[in-house]
Parts: structure tokens; C-alpha cells; sequence
């Protein structure tokens, strides 16, 4: 099922909304991690160390309460003595209540040892009789002072392994924290790539068709009714395709109507017009009476006119021909120059009588081209009659033929040093009926049909004919034929 244009944005959001919220949800995850870490180290180690060091400072408190009393026996001594040994063991009982790890339980599990060998120490210390020697005092300093060494060192090494996680977890954190942001930072450009590709991707996906829409109506311009959308498109954009497509069929059938009465009406106009003409030439010959000099110039006028207007019926019953696929051609080896003599030859009194020079230049060898040469005589006719409609008096008409073997072809150019063709009207200027606006003082009107079947035949023949003009230097029109050999079948 096609997508419509809202539903390919809807999707192409959505798409770009799922991976923004992935990366998203990833750098929670990586935030939640951190935050895990951080909790680890304030709500475990950091606790343990301050209890450790809770436990040196009771302890040194016990030794000096054990030093006042057994200097001075008051019993405010002892009782402070007993109140840090309870505060020692809570405190301790406490840590191995926190504590997971093997390592630090049996540090903690040796300070308990030698807290109880001290306490056992003391309470001997006591038993002994007043007035001991001093040798004993001094032995029981000594085993007093290795417990104490022996505890500070084991609550040191028991701080010293929590420092060291800690230091672990920070560094662990700060790596964790790098990659973390290193790894959102990439996510996040390839997402931002991925929604442009995403919204380039749809872009293009509604453009495309939309040019092909353009292109489609721009051939219908020009003439091409039977020009359709093809190729894939969203619903809304095949629905207008399809009315386009109706559009160019309606006027296909316009056209085709219009074509057939032009051709019906100058089928119909052709007889009546011969049969005008004909009585025209029987007065001008003198056949029913003489001739006044008013008369006869009069009828050569109406001669003119009838001969002008078959004309213009014969191109437009041969161009409904060549538009309806029905006009015959006879291709056969044809002297090009031959034919571009007997152009030249018809149009070189009015030439003359507008003093233009006619100039041919071809090469002195002939060249045959594969075309019927009634019909590119028909062509040469209506490129030089324009030329010379568009020339002023004194200026030049050329008729030029270039033949390039390597290529195969003959170039036929007929210009002029007329005003020139706008930009904008050389592409409509072998379109029927269209003459532009470019006017000068001594062109007559013309039909506007002459190049539009100088195309159809030229294109007929396998050629192809354009025009080179600029304003205010000329104009020149150019055609290419196949070359071919005398006595060649084609």
C-alpha cells in the first residue's frame, strides 16, 4: 500500500523521535550508572573510614585513661576506661555488621583479637598486687604499646583498602563518565545524520514525483497531451497525476478536433480557391475580353492573393498529415544542391526587388542526402522566404552546406542579419501558428506555419533543426540530413 505524503512525514518523525529517545534513554542509563558509583563511595567507604578512625581515636583514649589510672587509681579514670572499651566494641560491631568483603572482616576480626588480648592485659595489670616492681610496669608497657602499634597498623591497612576502592570507583567513574560521553556524543551525531538522511529521504520521496508532475505539464505545454506521470508517487500526488493525465487526454481530443477541422475546412476551401485562381489566369489571359490597365493589375492582385492563400491551405492539410502519421515520403538519393538552387531561383526576383543578395556556399563536389526532395525543397523554401521576410534592404542571405563525412551528415544553415529572435521566443518558434513579436518595417504577415512543418519533415527524414539567434545581429537556422551515395537503396 503507497503511503501518503502525511503518512511518510508522520513515519519519517516518528523514526527520527525513536532514535532521539534510544540515545536518550542510553545516556540515563550512563547518568544512573555514575550516579550508582558516586552512592557506592558515599554511602559505604567513605562511613567505614570515619568509623575506623572512630575506632583509633577510642582506642587512644583507652590507653590514656589506662595510663591516668594506673598513675593515679581514681575510679573517674576506670570508668572512662570502660565507657571508650563499650564505645570500641559498638563501633566495631558496627563495621562488621557493614561489612562484605573478606579482606577487611579479617582486619577487623584481628583489631577485635588484640582489643580483647589488651583489655585481658589490662584487668592483669590490675590484679597485680600495689607496689610491683618496676621491671613488670615496664613489661607491660612494652606488650601495652606492641597492641597498640599492632592495632593502628591493622586500622591503617583497613583504611588504606577503603581509600583504595574509592580510588578505583573514582577512576572507574571518570572512565566510565569519558566513555560515556564519548559514546553520547557519537549517538548523537549519528542520530542528527540519520534524521537529515531520514528527512532527505522523504524529501525526496515527495519532490521527485512533484518535478516529474512539473515535467509532465511543462510536455503538455508544449504541445505533448499524451505525457503521463510514471513511476511511483504518494496517493495525493498519483490522484493529481491522474487528473493531469485527464487533462492532457481532453485536450489530446481539443486538438485532435481542431486538427480535423482545419483539415476538413482546407480540404473544402482547396477546389473553390483552384477554381478562383484558374478564372483568375483565363482574365488575365485575355480568354473572355481585353483588359484594362486598372483591371488587369487588379487581378493580378487577386491572382497574388489566391495563390498566397492555396498555399497556406496546402501547409496546413500537410501538416494535419504529418501530425496524423498519414503523410508518404519518398527517400531516395537526392542532390542537395540541386534542390537548394531551385529555392533559390524562386525567390531570387524578390530578392531583388528588396536589393538582398542571395549567397550560396557549398562545396564544388555533390553530396546526396537520403531525403524526398520535394519535401526538403518545401523546407528550404519557408527558411529562405523568412530570411528574406526578416532582412532589411542591402543586407545579406546565405545559404550554407557543410558536409562532415566522419559524422555521416550535411549541415544546411540559411541565415540572416535581421533583427533577431529574442531568447525567450526561440523556443516557440517551430510551434504552430506562433510568428513572436519581433516586427520589422518592411515584413509582411505571415502564417506562422512555415518552420512548424520545416520540423515535422526535417524530423521526418531523421535530421534534427534549431536555431542560433541573438538580438540585434541575426538569425540562423540549421538543420542536418544523412549523408548517403548515388544509387544507394534507402
Amino acid at each position: 500500500m503507497r503511503l501518503s505524503i502525511f503518512g511518510r512525514l508522520v513515519l519519517t518523525y516518528l523514526v527520527i523521535i525513536a532514535v532521539m529517545t534510544g540515545v536518550n534513554v542510553y545516556a540515563l542509563l550512563q547518568i544512573r550508572t555514575l550516579a550508582g558509583l558516586n552512592t557506592e563511595v558515599a554511602s559505604h567507604h567513605h562511613p567505614e573510614i570515619d568509623s575506623a578512625k572512630r575506632l583509633l581515636a577510642s582506642f587512644y583514649e583507652q590507653v590514656q585513661s589506662e595510663k591516668k589510672y594506673v598513675a593515679v587509681p581514681a575510679s573517674t579514670f576506670l570508668d572512662h576506661f570502660d565507657g571508650e572499651s563499650k564505645e570500641f566494641q559498638v563501633v566495631l560491631q558496627g563495621l562488621f555488621a557493614r561489612e562484605a568483603s573478606e579482606p577487611e572482616t579479617r582486619l577487623l576480626r584481628d583489631v577485635e583479637r588484640l582489643q580483647q588480648t589488651h583489655l585481658a592485659l589490662f584487668q592483669a595489670q590490675l590484679a597485680e598486687p600495689k607496689g610491683q616492681s618496676a621491671a613488670v610496669d615496664t613489661r607491660f608497657d612494652a606488650r601495652r604499646d606492641m597492641l597498640a602499634t599492632q592495632i593502628t597498623s591493622i586500622l591503617q591497612q583497613y583504611i588504606g583498602l577503603h581509600e583504595a576502592r574509592i580510588a578505583v570507583g573514582v577512576n572507574a567513574s571518570h572512565a566510565s563518565s569519558a566513555q560515556a560521553e564519548s559514546v553520547t556524543r557519537n549517538l548523537v551525531l549519528v542520530a542528527l545524520l540519520f534524521g537529515l538522511g531520514m528527512a532527505a529521504v522523504a524529501s525526496y520521496n515527495i519532490l521527485h514525483p512533484l518535478r516529474r508532475l512539473q515535467a509532465t505539464i511543462q510536455e503538455m505545454g508544449q504541445g505533448n497531451f499524451r505525457a503521463s506521470l510514471d513511476g511511483q508517487a504518494p496517493r495525493e500526488l498519483r490522484e493529481l497525476g491522474d487528473t493531469v493525465k485527464w487533462m492532457g487526454a481532453r485536450l489530446q481530443q481539443l486538438d485532435d478536433i481542431k486538427s480535423e477541422f482545419l483539415a476538413h475546412v482546407s480540404h473544402e476551401l482547396r477546389t473553390p480557391m483552384a477554381s478562383i485562381q484558374e478564372g483568375t489566369h483565363l482574365l488575365l489571359d485575355e480568354i473572355p475580353g481585353p483588359l484594362t490597365q486598372d483591371q488587369r493589375t487588379t487581378l493580378r492582385i487577386m491572382s497574388d492573393s489566391s495563390r498566397r492563400l492555396m498555399n497556406l491551405i496546402s501547409t496546413i492539410l500537410d501538416l494535419s498529415k504529418m501530425e496524423a502519421g498519414m503523410m508518404e515520403y519518398r527517400f531516395v538519393p537526392t542532390d542537395l544542391r540541386r534542390v537548394a538552387d531551385i529555392s533559390v531561383n524562386k525567390i531570387r526576383l524578390l530578392a531583388d526587388a528588396k536589393q538582398v543578395q542571395l549567397v550560396v556556399e557549398a562545396p564544388v563536389e555533390r553530396h546526396w542526402v537520403r531525403a524526398d526532395s520535394t519535401r526538403i525543397e518545401q523546407v528550404l523554401d519557408n527558411l529562405l522566404s523568412n530570411a528574406l521576410k526578416y532582412s532589411s534592404e542591402g543586407a545579406v542571405v546565405k545559404l550554407q552546406m557543410t558536409p562532415r563525412r566522419e559524422e555521416g551528415v550535411l549541415y544546411v544553415d540559411v541565415s540572416d542579419s535581421g533583427p533577431g529572435i529574442p531568447a525567450e521566443e526561440v523556443p516557440h518558434i517551430f510551434e504552430r501558428f506562433y510568428q513572436g513579436r519581433t516586427k520589422t518595417r518592411h515584413a509582411s504577415v505571415g502564417s506562422g506555419l512555415g518552420l512548424a512543418l520545416a520540423r515535422k519533415v526535417v524530423e521526418a527524414h531523421g535530421g534534427r533543426i534549431w536555431v542560433d539567434s541573438e538580438v540585434g545581429k541575426g538569425t540562423t537556422v540549421r538543420f542536418i540530413l544523412c549523408l548517403t551515395k548515388p544509387g544507394m537503396l534507402v
